[in-house]
């Protein structure tokens, strides 16, 4: 694969997006070979706990590479999110072995979406999150609008939505969308930590819970159907051009709400 690192050590599989130049951006290769490296953790017998990280000091994963869809038509962008969403956001939640997220750094767009769809989020003190899509013209997409309202509440969703803001990892603590943060430096050896814990219990009873704690919210899952067709409609707008080739121009936008 060129753009993931597959790791396994006993029982913990390590998953590394690697592409550091990009800030770990998320690009249709990406999410095709996370989904390749999510079920080849799924499938091996040994594996029992997964972590995902990115490569470098800077990002997680910074968001979607925004060049890679600022000319699509509202059926291209329906399709992207419900392929994306599909193929690795709803893919990994719905794993029957536990994913944690190790975010050593920017969690943003499609970033903050891929931590959200893991089970478990823990954040180096430099970390910052945020779903900012809503200044490019468009809305999250993977799955964004439902999980990080079912996470952090109503409240703190519409929030952050729209205000297309970043936020440091104390706050996304107290939000609820990092279970633990720690020094960068320890980020890792923690997140290790906790999957020795989690794999010296039973993999079945694991399995059974984790399937018995995602039915409790399932009734959501409709959510998740509107946010596909809402992104969609979204590359019909002139706001959504107009932020995309503003973001691509390193220039403000100037949004009509046409």
């Amino acid at each position: 694969m060129e753009y993931v690192i597959l790791e396994k050590n006993e029982a913990v599989t390590l998953i590394t997006v690697n592409r550091p130049e990009k800030l770990n951006a998320l690009n249709r290769q990406v999410i095709f070979e996370l989904n390749t490296a999510f079920a080849s953790a799924e499938d091996d017998p040994e594996t029992r706990v997964i972590i995902l990280t990115g490569a470098g000091e800077k990002a997680f994963v910074a968001g979607a590479d925004i060049a890679e869809f600022a000319s699509f038509s509202p059926e291209e962008g329906r399709r992207l999110a419900a392929d994306g969403q599909e193929r690795l956001f709803n893919f990994i939640e719905n794993l029957a072995k536990p994913v944690i997220a190790a975010v050593n750094g920017y969690a943003l767009g499609g970033g903050l979406e891929l931590a959200l769809a893991c089970h478990i989020r823990l954040g180096a003190t430099t970390a910052q999150v945020g779903l900012p899509e809503v200044s490019l013209g468009v809305i999250p997409g993977y799955g964004g609008t439902q999980r990080l309202a079912r996470i952090a509440g109503p409240g703190a969703a519409f929030e952050l939505i729209t205000s297309a803001q970043r936020i440091p990892a104390d706050r996304a603590l107290a939000l609820r969308i990092f279970n633990h943060i720690y020094p960068p430096e320890q980020l890792l050896s923690e997140a290790r930590a906790l999957a020795g814990r989690i794999a010296a219990n039973s993999p079945s009873a694991i399995s059974a819970a984790m399937n018995a704690i995602r039915a409790g919210y399932e009734p959501l899952r409709s959510g998740f159907d509107k946010e596909i067709e809402a992104f969609g409609l979204c590359f019909a707008t002139e706001d959504f051009r107009e932020g995309t080739q503003a973001f691509l121009e390193k220039r403000k936008p100037r949004f009509t709400g046409r």
